[in-house]
């Protein structure tokens, strides 16, 4: 198979785990007393819970299909297709909560269309980038998610979404410092990949807390879409096809404006009496 046929079909697999995961990680955070909303805290909880344990494994699996995306496609194409669990959440999130309405559809509608012409517009990845400043820019990337989820208290669903897709998209950029030889940077690089995940995953779970599965993961997918795409390009020496840059774009446009129409659409709170199935 080729590399660039594996990557894809890695990709495709990662959105179908990624997105039913999310939707079972709703239900398990759910059910917690309170809102989790301390860090240590939440580990603690979630090491004693079976359903997240089984939600961090998925995520697992999906983040290793998710990895060989990133090695063998640009980081706009491989985030993307990952990108497409939006749709498969949105499915089975009918398990939690209610389904979406025309509008809600509309969104997904828009967002899978922009992903398919960021997929038709790639062109050839950038190397592996093994350097001391790409390591140290990560760290502060790290540490700038650590200050900025202080205000969780205050923040929306969507917001808190966002935060997370931040700190996904650092763990994908990550991925791209892990390689051969095994040196002190690519420890490094490997050690900020969980890192950014795991503040990720508790902003996530926060964010599906209280508000709807779409709307939190549409605003997250924006963000670890668009922050890999733009830094791939820029600094990593992702290639767009010739010709493609305006589908690019346009890919991009459409991809924001349904994320924002689901945030906009589903942000309420899921844990009201007329959506029983979330205890």
């Amino acid at each position: 198979m080729p590399v660039q046929a594996l990557g894809l079909s890695a990709g495709l697999l990662s959105a179908a785990v990624f997105g039913v995961a999310a939707v079972v990680q709703a239900h398990a955070v759910r059910r917690y007393p309170g809102t989790p909303d301390q860090l240590f805290g939440f580990v603690g909880r979630s090491l004693r819970d079976a359903r997240m344990m089984a939600v961090v494994a998925a995520y697992l699996v999906g983040f290793l299909l998710h990895a060989v995306a990133i090695w063998y496609l640009p980081l706009y194409l491989a985030q993307a297709l990952v990108s497409l669990s939006l749709p498969v959440s949105a499915l089975a999130s009918r398990r939690v909560e209610h389904a979406l309405h025309r509008t809600g559809w509309v969104g997904v509608g828009l967002v899978t269309g922009g992903l398919v012409l960021l997929s038709l517009g790639a062109g050839d990845p950038g190397s592996v980038i093994t350097t001391g400043t790409f390591v140290a820019l990560l760290w502060t990337a790290v540490g700038l998610l650590v200050v900025a989820s202080l205000a969780r208290r205050h923040l929306a669903g969507p917001l808190l979404g966002l935060l997370a897709g931040l700190g996904y998209a650092g763990s994908a950029i990550s991925v791209r410092g892990v390689g051969t030889p095994v040196e002190a940077v690519v420890v490094a690089a490997a050690l900020a990949v969980p890192s950014f995940s795991l503040v990720a995953f508790w902003l996530y779970s926060l964010g599906m807390h209280d508000a709807a599965v779409p709307s939190t993961t549409a605003s997250l997918i924006v963000a670890q879409t668009f922050v890999p795409a733009a830094v791939g390009v820029a600094l990593l020496g992702d290639q767009v096809r010739d010709g493609w840059w305006p589908a690019v774009g346009l890919g991009m446009v459409l991809s924001m404006v349904g994320a924002l129409v689901l945030a906009l659409r589903h942000a309420p709170d899921v844990r009201s009496p007329a959506a029983p199935a979330t205890r």
